[in-house]
């Protein structure tokens, strides 16, 4: 949720106000897909990266107003928790070397964030889970000043009427409670864009859910949190349990979770708004001036604003999203399944890996969702989060697998042809999902890495807290070497 807002109290009319609005945008999108000109002829793709900030001994820095100031560069913004900071990359065409020029780009603002922001004690670090997080630096207190995350954080519990409860069960087990949304904080991920049109929209959604658990297996990058050894990927059950809006009650009755993976393979973009107007009441109900339909009937572009603002507040793995710049509208996917990390050319490889094969499986004649149940990739999805780039997973002719050879024998060959037909030069292939294959022959990413650091100084005595700690100090350090993880 990236729009600013001001409310701080809602009535029951603002809600009852908001929700015919809402219905009114989903009216307006209606019309619009089946006739306006959307923004798709040269599409774009983006890249969000969040980073933790850490002091010179690797604990939590809650510095980011002051980095922020240092750094003075408008694409890193606020985020979540005070020891946040988030990039937003200009979006642009794989082809003519974006991905190389993506990686220039984050590599150059990370070298001038990281100089400047050291200036008054803070570091940035690309990791899931900040694995020297302790339960003093996830409580009301250190969430950003910025209003919407203290209003969003109210209403979520307001909706919920108790403390969140989360409830991991990995190698170790976390049961604790929290009195806001800060946990969420300590989720730090990677988002990549496929602009795509309306009608390519369902299928690259589509592949864009099989594949997640492909993503999740190979770029688990968060195995600790708050002291414990959990998931390989302890983002996902912890996103999904510090928003969630729903009681035990709730639960019980199958209302669904606003961090979402979906029940449904679908047909177009407008079953997924339609389904978050139909199952999700609105956190914000906050009300433009705009008549959609009067800006539509006059030739223009609708902004859509309560429908933009509601649909930033479910969080899906894929989200859809409908933008307007310069006068145009376009929908795209928010692909949000990546920890953050452990380098930038980590980073990019995931990057190409996903929109080789999102470009290859939505092309295809006989697509894979017609083979393979959604319930089957979602189990995917769980899996990999909890056991990463060990994980078995499941592929329609295949079988159950392990996830390091579905990747070398099958999906390997599919990126690189999606790759190609996104205008990718050979060399920016080889070079990125070189790293794919190779993280995949030695079985290292940024989760077992960890996992083996921290385990080889307890086996000498070290203490789990300072074992942590020296790990992510010995992890920033190579994430500014840029080599990736497989070779640390």
């Amino acid at each position: 949720m990236g729009q600013d807002v001001d409310h701080q109290e809602f009535s029951r009319a603002d809600r009852t106000r908001h929700r015919e609005k809402v219905r009114r945008c989903l009216d307006v999108l209606a019309l619009m897909l089946r006739g306006a000109q959307f923004e798709a002829d040269d599409p774009m793709t983006g890249l969000e990266i969040e980073f933790n900030l850490v002091d010179a001994e690797g604990r939590p820095a809650l510095k980011s107003a002051e980095a922020l100031e240092v750094i003075a560069n408008p694409d890193f913004q606020t985020e979540l928790g005070q020891f946040n900071v988030e990039i937003n990359v200009a979006p642009r065409s794989l082809a003519d070397r974006g991905l190389s020029r993506f990686e220039e780009d984050v590599r150059r603002s990370l070298n001038e964030a990281e100089s400047r922001a050291s200036e008054v004690g803070a570091h940035l670090v690309m990791i899931g889970i900040l694995p020297t997080l302790e339960d003093g630096h996830l409580g009301p207190a250190t969430i950003s000043p910025h209003p919407r995350y203290q209003l969003l954080s109210d209403q979520i519990l307001r909706a919920r009427g108790e403390d969140i409860a989360i409830s991991i069960e990995g190698v170790e087990r976390l049961e604790t409670t929290a009195d806001s949304i800060v946990p969420e904080a300590a989720c730090t991920s990677t988002q990549l864009h496929v602009q795509v049109s309306p009608d390519e929209f369902a299928s690259y959604w589509n592949a864009s859910q099989a594949i997640a658990g492909v993503q999740l297996a190979l770029g688990a990058n968060s195995p600790y949190l708050l002291g414990k050894e959990l998931w390989s990927e302890t983002r996902i059950p912890l996103f999904e349990q510090a928003t969630d809006t729903r009681s035990d009650e709730l639960k019980a009755q199958g209302v669904r979770p606003r961090v979402w993976f979906g029940e449904r393979w679908i047909t177009s973009i407008f079953d997924l708004f339609e389904e978050n107007v139909r199952y999700f009441p609105a956190l914000l109900p906050i009300t433009e001036d705009e008549d959609p339909r009067a800006v539509f009937e006059a030739g223009g572009t609708p902004m859509l604003h309560e429908l933009r603002l509601h649909n930033g507040t479910i969080y899906r793995w894929n989200r859809p999203v409908y933008d307007v710049v310069d006068g145009r509208p376009h929908v795209r996917i928010e692909n949000r399944v990546l920890a953050a990390g452990p380098t930038v050319l980590d980073t990019m490889a995931n990057a190409a890996l996903y929109f080789g094969l999102a470009r290859a499986l939505a092309g295809d004649d006989r697509p894979l969702w017609s083979q393979m149940s959604f319930s089957a990739a979602e189990e995917n999805f769980h899996v990999a989060a909890r056991d990463g780039i060990d994980a078995q997973l499941y592929w329609p002719g295949v079988g159950q697998v392990p996830a390091t050879e579905l990747v070398l024998r099958k999906l390997l060959p599919l990126a690189r042809r999606g790759l190609s037909e996104w205008g990718v030069e050979d060399d920016e292939t080889d070079r990125l999902l070189g790293v794919i294959e190779a993280r995949c022959s030695t079985g290292r990413n940024g989760s077992s890495w960890l996992r083996d650091q921290v385990h080889a100084r307890e086996s000498i005595g070290v203490e789990r807290p300072e074992a942590l700690r020296a790990a992510l100090l010995d992890y920033r350090e190579r994430m500014h070497s840029n080599e990736p993880v497989h070779a640390w």
